[in-house]
């Protein structure tokens, strides 16, 4: 394919393939602008613009001024210690075995988490709780118990909590739900807020999530702290290479 020059400056030549290299060094949205037939024009003149500049300075003897040498050399040195580093940091590497190791050894990490799904109604005090557990127990549907009793502001979904995972309850009410079987009403349980009657509705149990699912999020995790291994023993090295004195 042929490579169509758009413009010259100064002898220099700008070509298709300049302009899409620089069209691909900006950002996602702006690349589609700047491939329409205005957007791409607009662009070739700003590069023509930069290519006078360029010209300009160098007849100016720019690149002489003490000025832009402090800033070369500053601009040199970060480039060489990126390049330093990376290279360092590409020593890293996670093997397969590494992470299926690592998924094996920690199966506990990767597990989901509980979820109980329950209604409740609470009450001020044990004889409260008592007297709306018998009423129950003698036929009063546990939603409607909760509608006429609780004082909890769920009373106006039958008591309903929704879903809810480990840590987001009072303990003494987690606990009680987690042993609770399903659709069985529990004795009161005390918290701080009073008095609670608990019907669990459904509980679906924590489960370890496969090796597939999580192998990525493993190796990236690995490589980072291998890659931080690297950089520590590359530092310490160099500090036993060269003299360091912090003041």
């Amino acid at each position: 394919m042929e490579n169509k020059v758009v413009a010259v400056v100064n002898g220099r030549e700008i070509t298709e393939k300049d302009v899409d290299i620089t069209i691909a060094s900006f950002p996602k949205e702006r690349q589609s602008y700047l491939q329409n037939e205005k957007g791409r024009k607009d662009l070739i003149n700003q590069m023509v613009d930069f290519e006078l500049s360029y010209n300009y300075a160098k007849d100016s003897g720019i690149d002489k001024d003490e000025e832009f040498l402090k800033q070369l050399e500053a601009a040199k040195k970060q480039l060489m210690i990126q390049v330093a580093v990376s290279n360092v940091l590409a020593r890293a590497t996670v093997s397969e075995e590494d992470v299926k190791n690592y998924y094996e050894n920690n199966k506990d990490q990767f597990k989901t988490q509980e979820l109980i799904t329950a209604r409740h109604i609470l009450v001020d005090t044990l004889e409260e709780a008592k007297k709306v557990a018998k009423e129950i127990e003698e036929g009063l549907d546990f939603s409607k118990a909760a509608e006429k009793y609780s004082k909890c502001p769920s009373k106006a979904q039958g008591g309903s909590l929704g879903t809810f995972t480990k840590g987001q309850m009072v303990p003494e009410f987690e606990k009680a739900a987690l042993e609770l079987d399903i659709e069985k009403v529990s004795e009161p349980v005390k918290t701080q807020f009073g008095y609670h009657l608990i019907v669990v509705d459904n509980k679906n149990e924590s489960t370890a999530k496969s090796f597939d699912e999580v192998k990525d999020s493993i190796k990236s995790m690995l490589l980072q702290q291998k890659q931080n291994e690297k950089y520590s023993e590359f530092t310490k090295e160099l500090r036993g290479k060269y003299s360091v004195e912090v003041k």
